[in-house]
């Protein structure tokens, strides 16, 4: 269901989405108004129901006051102070009551913050608490009793002097210092938070405005509503040039967020879903934030048009689909309800974390964000191809049907310390492949879009992924990388056992060619496709190029995000040749007119031992794959 209440559509300003501001501002109320009703009496802790968080009940309970604080915080700041529902009021109330005592089991004191390991969540919870009070000061936090804003220093800095998780969480205690230091509280304390973080950053950027989420290859839209949101609203909040962490210190965020989104704004769908990949996806629209950041901030290569059609787009595909239940509350899930998309540290009120979305709020009535006509979305434009080197992605959109196709050989979200164990598998990472149209088969299932290597009937994992290049061309593409399989009980790993896989795509095509090294005696190589379901008309189709031996279709009972039950196609061939494996594969949106089979698209296909070459049916052009070295061509009919 959607929100009640929301103002009549707009669909001559918005043709693709019929929402305004207004809606914004509509929605961000009627989730506040649904969340409040679960306050403790004095408003300190918002105990929304469900089962708890591994971090306990009272964590939860000011996690659901931080982040629905956030919401109420961009929408009163961006109205320039109106306050139409006494939001801040609630809020101010619910401050005192929770530093008065914190750490104390009673109805209303808050968790004290400790580090990571110790009941470290209220570290993350101070972040939102500390934005709100800086967006909201004229409001709130001038007019609190000075004994309360002593208590809500005490306890913030309770996150400059613990230790945060070796990731985004740094940007908490940088956020929490900035507050303290826009209202006059700044020391050395609050510098070195704020210079500590500001170091780790630079660390972690890749390039082409992705962030890794701290050491290794963790890249996800962490990289939006964390690393690129934190350190460029600080700098737009920020009216003193004069600043402990020193002004003198170059800030590259707003030109990282620019050129971040000249490739994230193509990881929408035409129907307004982001890309479902990487954890935490619980908070949901939280994934359009940096676009809305972008427009506010001016560090955007998109239109003002285009930026609402997306952060609009996002919004309505989320309320159009069920994201908020009967009892006004965004629920545990994606759509609706789904476990397999949650993480241990998922509570009742972290949806809300979705609150980001409405920094777009700070925009006022007259901005060119909201005055300007949607336009297309990049996606709605003709298919394009962009292969994205530093995190090591390939995004495929295809106008046709309006998906959007996540190819991974890059992102793995294990850190540099962590063991390569297959219990640890992540469907959310571990996946060739994703989408905006379809989710990952749960762990339990037969996994889309994977190359396993089967030893004694036992199915390897992808977990660390070493990336070994990308490269594009006028409408084609290609990423490539090699993992290490691993897998569950016995020995974890083979010795010598090596994948290199190459993803080349055009059109709604995709080439995946993999070569197996060191396979044993009697091994086998599966390699999946995409797994639909009857819900939506999708159409999964994977057909064997070279190398393989059967095709059969695997079912998931356990279903995806976006169906209870799927079906994923599945090839197979034994393991003793070296290779290459190659296989043509298309997840394609149905409708007219419908597009042919793959089956047909290629003419001829010639392999050996380290290289394959195929010739398209559509236009005659010529791909060659070779290995070692790695090289990836792609010749027109008149050079082939």
């Amino acid at each position: 269901m959607t929100l009640p209440g929301l103002p009549r559509e707009d669909r001559v300003l918005s043709p693709y989405t019929g929402y305004t501001r207004a809606h914004w501002e509509a929605v961000a109320d009627g989730l506040l108004r649904a969340a409040w009703r679960w306050a403790t009496p004095h408003g300190a802790l918002l105990d929304l129901p469900g089962p708890p968080s591994a971090s306990g009940v009272r964590s939860d309970g000011l996690e659901g006051y931080a982040r629905t604080f956030l919401a109420a915080a961009f929408r009163v700041s961006g109205a320039g102070g109106e306050d139409p529902y006494g939001w801040l009021e609630r809020y101010a109330d619910g401050l005192a009551a929770g530093t008065r005592t914190p750490g104390r089991d009673d109805a209303e004191s808050w968790p004290v913050i400790r580090d990571l390991h110790a009941g470290g969540q209220p570290m993350v919870e101070s972040a939102s608490v500390a934005l709100g009070l800086r967006l909201t000061r004229p409001w709130l936090w001038d007019r609190l009793d000075s004994a309360v804003q002593d208590r809500t220093e005490d306890w913030l800095r309770g996150a400059l002097r613990h230790v945060p998780a070796p990731n985004n969480w740094y940007l908490f205690p940088y956020t929490v210092a900035g507050f303290l230091e826009s209202v006059g509280r700044g020391d050395a304390e609050t510098a070195r938070a704020r210079s500590r973080a500001l170091d780790l950053l630079e660390g972690w950027y890749a390039g082409q405005g992705w962030y890794a989420d701290g050491e290794g290859r963790a890249f996800d839209h962490y990289n939006g509503w964390a690393l690129h949101l934190y350190p460029v609203l600080d700098r737009h909040l920020d009216a003193s040039p004069d600043r402990a962490d020193g002004a003198a210190r170059p800030a590259p965020h707003g030109d990282r967020l620019h050129a971040h989104l000249d490739g994230f704004s193509l990881l929408f769908g035409a129907d307004g879903a982001p890309m479902h990949f990487g954890r935490s996806l619980t908070y949901r629209f939280a994934a359009a934030s940096a676009i809305g950041l972008g427009a506010v901030t001016g560090h955007t290569p998109l239109t003002p048009g285009t930026s609402r059609r997306l952060i609009s787009g996002s919004l309505r595909y989320f309320l159009d689909r069920g994201a908020v239940g009967a009892d006004g509350l965004l629920g545990l899930g994606w759509h609706g309800p789904h476990g397999a998309t949650l993480q241990n540290y998922s509570g009742p009120a972290s949806p809300y974390w979705a609150s980001k979305a409405f920094v777009c709020l700070l925009a006022p009535q007259t901005h060119p964000l909201w005055t300007a006509t949607e336009e297309p979305a990049p996606s709605e434009g003709p298919d394009q191809v962009l292969a994205l080197s530093a995190p090591g992605l390939l995004i495929q959109t295809t106008r046709a049907d309006g998906i959007v196709r996540l190819h991974n050989h890059g992102s793995d979200h294990v850190g540099p310390d962590q063991p390569e164990a297959a219990r640890d598998e992540d469907p959310l990472y571990s996946r060739q492949a994703y989408s905006t149209r379809s989710g990952p088969t749960a762990g339990a299932n037969t996994p889309d879009n994977h190359l396993a290597v089967a030893v004694a009937g036992v199915r390897s994992v992808r977990r660390r992924i070493h990336p070994l290049g990308t490269g594009q061309g006028n409408g084609w593409g290609w990423a490539a990388s090699w993992h290490r399989p691993v897998f569950p009980g016995g020995a974890p790993t083979v010795p010598g056992l090596r994948v290199e896989s190459v993803t080349f795509v055009r059109g709604r095509h995709e080439l995946r060619v993999h070569r197996v090294h060191g396979a044993p005696y009697g091994a086998r190589v599966e390699q999946t496709g995409w797994a639909t379901g009857p819900e939506e008309p999708l159409r999964s189709e994977l057909h064997p190029v070279h190398g393989w031996e059967a095709r059969e279709e695997a079912r998931a009972p356990a279903g995806t995000a976006f169906t209870r039950w799927a079906s994923v196609p599945r090839l197979t061939a034994g393991a003793e040749r070296t290779g290459p494996y190659a296989a043509l594969v298309a997840l394609t949106g149905t409708g007219e007119p419908d597009p042919p089979p793959i089956a047909g698209a290629l003419t001829r296909v010639t392999a050996d031992e380290g290289s394959i070459e195929v010739r398209w049916a559509d236009d005659g052009s010529l791909t060659r794959i070779a290995f070692e070295p790695l090289r990836v061509e792609h010749l027109p009919p008149a050079t082939g």
